[in-house]
C-alpha cells in the first residue's frame, strides 16, 4: 500500500509518501507546495489542485490521508484553511483515491504517542519511524505523520474486522452482555 499523506496550508502544503509492508513502513518521499505569501485566493488554490495532481502523478499512491481542519480563533483564517484543503481534497478524488481524514490531536497520538506533542517532537519521531537520515520540515513532517497515523488506523480496523464475527449475535442491556 502507497499511502499520500497531506497537511494542508493556504501558503504551504506538506506532503509525505510511505510505502506499508506489513507492520513496515519505507519513507518514499516528502516535501512541499509553496503557493505564496500573497495574491489572489483563486490562483493559490489552483496552485494547490495542480501540486497534489502532479504528486499523485509521480508516486502513484493506494489511498490518501489528509489533516481535518481545527477551528482557529480567527474564523476567516480557518475558512481559508478549509479551502485549501477542499481543493487538495478535489485533486484526492479526482484521481479516485480513497481519502481518510484525521484530526491534528490523532495524528500526534499516532506518531508521538501523545495529542499534545509539539512540532519538534513529530519531526523527530517521523525522522525515526521512517529511518530518515535527517528531520524533514514542519509542513512535510506533519503530512508525514498523517500518511503514518492512515497506516496505523488500516491495522486497527483490519483487527476490529476480523474480531468482528466473534461478537455477532451478543446483545446488550444496561450495559451488559445478555
Amino acid at each position: 500500500m502507497i499511502i499520500l499523506g497531506i497537511d494542508p496550508g493556504l501558503r504551504t502544503t506538506g506532503f509525505g509518501v510511505i510505502e506499508k509492508h506489513g507492520a513496515r513502513l519505507r519513507y518514499i518521499a516528502s516535501g512541499t507546495i509553496k503557493t505564496g505569501l500573497e495574491g489572489a485566493l483563486p490562483p493559490r488554490l489552483k496552485v494547490i489542485l495542480h501540486g497534489v495532481s502532479e504528486i499523485i502523478t509521480t508516486y502513484r499512491p493506494t489511498c490518501a490521508a489528509i489533516e481535518k481542519v481545527f477551528v482557529n480563533v480567527n474564523p476567516h483564517s480557518t475558512l481559508l484553511l478549509g479551502q485549501a484543503r477542499g481543493a487538495a481534497i478535489t485533486a484526492l478524488v479526482g484521481a479516485d483515491l480513497d481519502v481518510a481524514e484525521y484530526s491534528p490531536t490523532q495524528i500526534k497520538q499516532a506518531v508521538v504517542g501523545t495529542g499534545k506533542a509539539a512540532k519538534p517532537q513529530v519531526q523527530d519521531m517521523v525522522s525515526r519511524l521512517l529511518k530518515l537520515p535527517g528531520l524533514p520540515g514542519t509542513d512535510a513532517a506533519d503530512a508525514l505523520g498523517v500518511a503514518i497515523c492512515h497506516a496505523n488506523s488500516q491495522d486497527a480496523l483490519a483487527l476490529i474486522g476480523a474480531t468482528a464475527p466473534a461478537f455477532q449475535g451478543l446483545r446488550m442491556k444496561r450495559g451488559r452482555l445478555v
